[in-house]
This record gives C-alpha cells, sequence and structure tokens, in this order.
C-alpha cells in the first residue's frame, strides 16, 4: 500500500485540512507547512537519495574529523585521466557489486581502472602512489577471524547475477590454526631428506666396517677398493656431473613448461641416459684389465693381485648403469615434489652390501681369523663379494619404480631426442665435465701412490697403510662437513641466489660471513678433535682390523687440520653458484688438484713408505689452503672488495685459540689411557671418552673467556630447545 499524503496525515491527527479546491500538499496561507518527514532507507537501493551518487569515489568530499580512521597522506587525490568520464547526466549510477561494509566507516576507493597509475610502485607522487590507507590495517590487525556480518544477507541479491537464482552463503571453514601450504610441506621434505642423509651415512659408515672385519685394511682391501671406486669415477666423467648440474634443471624447466608436466622430455632423458651408460658400461667391463693397470701399475705388477682386482671390477663396473638410472628416477620423483626416495633408497644398498659381507664372514671367518688375502681368498668368496656388491646398487635403482608409478609417472623409451633440447643441454655442460676431470686426473694419481705405498708397507709388516686407510680416514674425516656445513648452508644458500638475483652484493657478503662463521662453531673443534684423538677413534671402529687400525688412525689425524679449509671452500664457493659462475670453481678445483697430486707425490718419494699415505692427507688439506685463498680473492673482487675478512678472521682465530690447549689436554688424556689399557676395543673407548670430555670442558672454557659469540648464541639456542 503507498503511504498516505501529508494533508491526509493532517486529517486524521485532527488538524485543519486543507481549502477545497487546493491540491494536496499546497501551502495554505499564514500557515508554516510541517516539515517533510525523511524517507525510510531501504538498504536494497543504494545511493538512491544521496544527492552525489559519486561521492564514494571523491576523497576530498570525506570529512577527516568525522572519518578518524582516514587516512590522507595515503590517499592522495587520483591524477587526473586515470578515472573513466562520467556518463550521462541523468543516467542511473551503476550499482556496486557489494554492499558496504558496516564495520569500516572510512570506505576503501574503488578499483582503479586500467590506467598509468595501475600496479605501480609507491612514492611520494601522485601518479606513482597506490592507495594503501589504515582502515586495511585497523580491520586485521587481530589474528582472531572476524564474526560473521549480520548484513550479508541484506545484499546477497545484488552479489549474484541478473537473473540467477539466489544460493545459501556457504559457511567458510575455519582458517588453520598453524602455518600450511607450501612451508610446511618444505619443511617436511626438507626433514626428510635430512633424515635419509644422516641415516645413508650411518649405514654407509658401518658399511666400511663390516668390510673391514671381513677381508681387512690391507692389500686385499686396496685390490677391492680400486675396483670399487671405478664405477664411480667413469660414471661422474661420463655424465655424473652433468646429469645434476645441467640435465636436471632442464628437466624442472620442462615440467613447469610443458603442457605433459615434461614426461616426454623426462622419458627421452631417461632413454639417453640408459642408451649412453649401457654402452659405456659393456665397453669398461671388457676394458677392466686396462682400467685396473691404469688406475695402480702396482696392482698390475702381481699377476695374482691383478686377477682377483679385474674379478671385482667385472662386478662393480656394471654398478655404473644403476647409478646413472638412480640419479634420473630420483630427480623426476624430486620435480614432482617427491623428495624422500632419493635420500633413504641409498640405506637399501647399504644394508645389502653389510649382509654380503656378514654372509663372507659367516662362511669363511672374520679377517683376524681367517687372515684371507688375494693369495688364499677362493674364487666362490670373490663371487660372493662381486655378486653382492652389484646386487646393492641394482635394489638401490629399482626400489624407485613403486614410487614413481605413485607418483603418476609412466616410463617408456623415447628415442626421438633431436629437437628437445639435449643437444643444446649437453653443450653447456663442458665446464661441468672439465670439473670434474680435473677431479678425477687427482684422484687417479692419488689412488697409484697409495697403493704402490701401501703395497711397500705391507712388506715391511705395516698394513693399513694404503688406498683403503686413505678412504676409510677420508669417509671418517668428511662426516662433519657434510651434517654441519651442507646444512647450514642449505638453509642460507636461497638468500644468497636471491641476493645475487637483485645484485645485493652487500647481502650476498653477510650470508656467506654467517655461513663461514656459523659452521666453523662445530667445524673447527671437530677438526682438531681429528688430530687429537685420531688413533683411539679409529682403533675403536676398525677393532676388527686389529693393530693395521692404528695406521688409520695416523692417516686420520693428518686429515684432521684440512677439515677447516675444506669447509671453508665449499662456503666460499657458493657465492660463484649464486651468481651462476660455474667457470671460477673449475679453475678453483683445477688449483686445488695440482696441488694435492704434486704435494702427494713429493710425499711418496720423500717419506717412508709407511707414512706416505699420511702425507698424502697432509696434502688433501694443503691443497684446499692454497684454493682457499684463491676463490677468496676472485670472491671478493667480485663483491666490491669486501668479504666481511676481518669479522669472520676474529672468529676463526678465536675458536683456533680455544681449541689449541684443548686438543693438548685430549691427546695427553687419551694417551695416558691406552698406555694403561692397551690399544684394544676397551682401552680405545675409554681413551676416546677421557679425551672427549678432557677436549669439550677446556674448549668451553677457553671460548667463555674469549666471548665468541657464535659459539654463544648456539649455546643459547641449544639451552632454549632443551627447556621447552
Amino acid at each position: 500500500m503507498n503511504a498516505p499524503y501529508d494533508g491526509d496525515r493532517a486529517q486524521g491527527a485532527g488538524g485543519p485540512g486543507p481549502a477545497q479546491g487546493t491540491a494536496p500538499g499546497t501551502p495554505v496561507p499564514g500557515q508554516v507547512p510541517p516539515p517533510a518527514p525523511a524517507p525510510e532507507h531501504d538498504p536494497y537501493v543504494q545511493d538512491a537519495y544521496d544527492r552525489d551518487p559519486y561521492r564514494s569515489q571523491d576523497l576530498s568530499a570525506q570529512d577527516p574529523v568525522a572519518e578518524v580512521l582516514y587516512d590522507r597522506a595515503s590517499h592522495p587525490p587520483p591524477p587526473p585521466g586515470t578515472y573513466q568520464e562520467p556518463g550521462p547526466l541523468y543516467a542511473a549510477p551503476q550499482a556496486p557489486s557489494h554492499g558496504p561494509d558496516p564495520r569500516v566507516w572510512a570506505q576503501t576507493p574503488p578499483p582503479e581502472p586500467d590506467g598509468p597509475s595501475r600496479h605501480l610502485p609507491y612514492g611520494d607522487h601522485a601518479a606513482t602512489t597506490q592507495f594503501v590507507g589504515v582502515d586495511s590495517l585497523v580491520t586485521s590487525a587481530s589474528d582472531e577471524q572476524p564474526e560473521p556480518d549480520a548484513f550479508t544477507h541484506l545484499y546477497r541479491d545484488q552479489q549474484a547475477a541478473p537473473g540467477a537464482p539466489v544460493e545459501e552463503a556457504p559457511v567458510a571453514a575455519p582458517a588453520p590454526s598453524k602455518p600450511a601450504g607450501k612451508a610446511s610441506s618444505l619443511l617436511k621434505s626438507s626433514a626428510l631428506m635430512a633424515a635419509g642423509t644422516i641415516v645413508s651415512r650411518i649405514t654407509g659408515f658401518a658399511r666400511t666396517l663390516v668390510i673391514a672385519g671381513a677381508i681387512g685394511v690391507a692389500t686385499l682391501n686396496d685390490s677391492y677398493q680400486v675396483a670399487n671406486t671405478l664405477p664411480t669415477m667413469i660414471y661422474v666423467l661420463v655424465g655424473g656431473g652433468a646429469l645434476n648440474a645441467v640435465f636436471i634443471p632442464q628437466l624442472v624447466r620442462a615440467m613447469k613448461n610443458d603442457e605433459d608436466g615434461g614426461e616426454a622430455y623426462a622419458n627421452r632423458l631417461l632413454t639417453l641416459v640408459i642408451t649412453l651408460l649401457g654402452a659405456v658400461t659393456t665397453i669398461c667391463v671388457l676394458a677392466a684389465p686396462l682400467f685396473i693397470r691404469l688406475m695402480s701399475p702396482t696392482i698390475a705388477g702381481d699377476p695374482k693381485r691383478l686377477d682377483v682386482a679385474v674379478a671385482f671390477a667385472h662386478y662393480c663396473l656394471p654398478t655404473m648403469f644403476f647409478m646413472g638410472v638412480h640419479v634420473v628416477l630420483g630427480q623426476i620423483l624430486n620435480a614432482r615434489g617427491r623428495f624422500g626416495a632419493m635420500m633413504w633408497t641409498p640405506v637399501l644398498n647399504n644394508i645389502v652390501v653389510i649382509a654380503t659381507f656378514g654372509a663372507f664372514i659367516w662362511a669363511f671367518g672374520g679377517f683376524t681369523a681367517s687372515g684371507v688375502s688375494e693369495a688364499t681368498i677362493t674364487p666362490e668368496g670373490v663371487r660372493l663379494l662381486g655378486i653382492g656388491t652389484l646386487l646393492g646398487l641394482a635394489v638401490q635403482s629399482l626400489a624407485m619404480l613403486p614410487y614413481l608409478r605413485d607418483a603418476g609417472f609412466r616410463m617408456r623409451l623415447r628415442f626421438d631426442w633431436k629437437g628437445h633440447g639435449l643437444g643444446k643441454a649437453a653443450g653447456l655442460a663442458k665446464w661441468t665435465f672439465f670439473f670434474v676431470l680435473a677431479n678425477q686426473i687427482g684422484l687417479v694419481v692419488v689412488t697409484q701412490l697409495a697403493t704402490a705405498a701401501g703395497t711397500a708397507a705391507e712388506k715391511l709388516g705395516h698394513g693399513g697403510t694404503g688406498i683403503t686407510a686413505y678412504n676409510y680416514a677420508l669417509l671418517l674425516w668428511q662426516m662433519p662437513q657434510a651434517i654441519i656445513t651442507v646444512s647450514v648452508m642449505t638453509a642460507v644458500l636461497p638468500r644468497i641466489s636471491r641476493s645475487a638475483h637483485d645484485g645485493d652484493a652487500a647481502a650476498v657478503r653477510d650470508d656467506i660471513s654467517y655461513g663461514l662463521r656459523t659452521s666453523a662453531v662445530a667445524i673447527v673443534p671437530c677438526a682438531f678433535a681429528f688430530l687429537a684423538l685420531g688413533v683411539p677413534m679409529a682403533t675403536l671402529l676398525y677393532a676388527s682390523a686389529g693393530k693395521d687400525a692404528v695406521n688409520i688412525g695416523y692417516v686420520l689425524m693428518a686429515f684432521g687440520l684440512g677439515l677447516i679449509p675444506y669447509s671453508v671452500q665449499y662456503v666460499v664457493l657458493r657465492g660463484f653458484y649464486a651468481y651462476e659462475d660455474t667457470r671460477t670453481p673449475f679453475y678453483n678445483t683445477v688449483i686445488v688438484a695440482a696441488v694435492n697430486a704434486g704435494v702427494s707425490a713429493l710425499a711418496y718419494f720423500l717419506l717412508p713408505a709407511r707414512w706416505a699415505v699420511v702425507g698424502m692427507a697432509a696434502a688433501y688439506g694443503l691443497g684446499y689452503v692454497v684454493g682457499v685463498g684463491v676463490a677468496w680473492r676472485r670472491l671478493k673482487t667480485r663483491l666490491g672488495g669486501d668479504l666481511d675478512g676481518a669479522h669472520v678472521m676474529r672468529t676463526y682465530t678465536r675458536l683456533i685459540g680455544a681449541c689449541v690447549p684443548a686438543a693438548v689436554v685430549a691427546g695427553a688424556a687419551a694417551y695416558g689411557v691406552m698406555q694403561v689399557l692397551g690399544s684394544g676395543a676397551l682401552g680405545s673407548l675409554a681413551a676416546l671418552v677421557a679425551g672427549g670430555v678432557a677436549l669439550g670442558a677446556v674448549f668451553l672454557l677457553a671460548a667463555k673467556r674469549m666471548r665468541i659469540e657464535e659459539l654463544n648464541s648456539m649455546v643459547g639456542m641449544v639451552r632454549g630447545r632443551l627447556g621447552r
């Protein structure tokens, strides 16, 4: 029903009505007309009674006194020409797409149309300023979810398209209490990968213990080490380095850009690797005697040792095929967000090898009882160890197939390689090939010299002084680097890469300095621990090898202090990789390999046979000292002449100053215990405990006196975590 006229309302109230013949609403002479009542607000018709329907877009019309949340500094007048011209004068205003929020006093201006001021950076000029007021900051200041809007139902018909049926608004799901999505997924993946890496390292170390218990650490193990090192060297040289450095980034790019998710590219790459490594493996197996002679002329000079080494090589060389397959399948899974398989499947390889050498001990007895050598090992024993080694890599790679099937990847051979970027990727891999080649040449020289020295020393009654002692000590020596420095730089490297991409040399310098100083807190004490306690460590871990384990301890002591420059070089080279510079790391690797090979040759010719490998271990660290000096100067120049050297050197100097007295006290304590209890397993354990406690106590006391900032921060962090 329509509302009555004012005149009808007056009559209904008892007042005088209008004169006859007078139109309703006409003022009567001598009578003051009553004020017209304000029309009721209709929530479905917005701005119908507003004098200026464009007032919401006119920021100057808002009153900063009445509307206290309005921030004129954050809402400058828009530049001319950014809004569309108004329509006809008497055209009805366009209905807004949503109703006003009754909780906000000063409404945020509607979005700008496409124009010169859209998506421009912040600034003081009106033409380059976006509208960001304090209203959004105030309304979202609390983390709690806002209460449901009681007026939503009034504007529901305006939010739907014209003519569309009105549906009930879905109830929003409550926000998660903890951050989820990509961040939590990345944390879970990193934790899974870190756990797999640690377990793989532990089982790999247990593998060396069982191998030493089965065949000792003398010349028979040297022959096995040479044969087992060959496939890794050839694989990395032929394509392993290029596969990780060049082809895998291309694979990830194809999975992001191709319509099929990169499945075709992945199958082409997998087919290429299978074909290439299959051919190379066949050739290498046939040429196994030649490779053994190249790796160790000393072994080649003994017919019996040569036969055993070649027999081991025939079983070990095919493992390079499964290495390549495992890497490609693992990277395909990584690109699909499945990170655990590649880190955990090596544990299966270690378990298979441990079981194989355990079976050898069960069948033929331990080394201390059997005294097995190249002259006494049976063909069945060689066959057992060789098949077990090959089976371990095969299980490691084939264990990836269920994960691929679960990820939805369909594996099939594709030989249409031409025109799909594989040739271009191969051209980019040349510096990686040279990088690997330099490393492998240095490794071949050290292997030749170490096997010759070990053979000569064993004839004098000193076992455990050859390439086996070198490799076992190196594996133990590298564990702090793999666990500590790599973990620190894994967290810092993304920041370094972003800063390098943005051209922020100061940020790159700060992150490099942080990585060096943080890792040094643990690396420097570990280096001095190897120097002071290398012998009890080796005699405890390799107690099954008998008295030869003492010589492994001497090699570990020689490696000891080289851990510091080895860790520093790893961190410094991350700076070059952040700038996508692979040429400088190649030149640096050539320098390190040349110094290592040259000083190792001097150690072989100048030192007695028993101590030659000890000198080669010291040469390894000396090579990295020279390499760090070269890399440091190059990176310092690249970052504008500043690498925070004073701060870094002060930290390392204080840490070394705290470690020197700690190492002296620890070494004396361990030596005294071993003189009393002997170098057996019990005496070695007691010496290691006594020396470790002395080292830790003296180091912490001295470091506290020196006020080493990084150590105090780490101790505080550990205390905080334990307190929670």
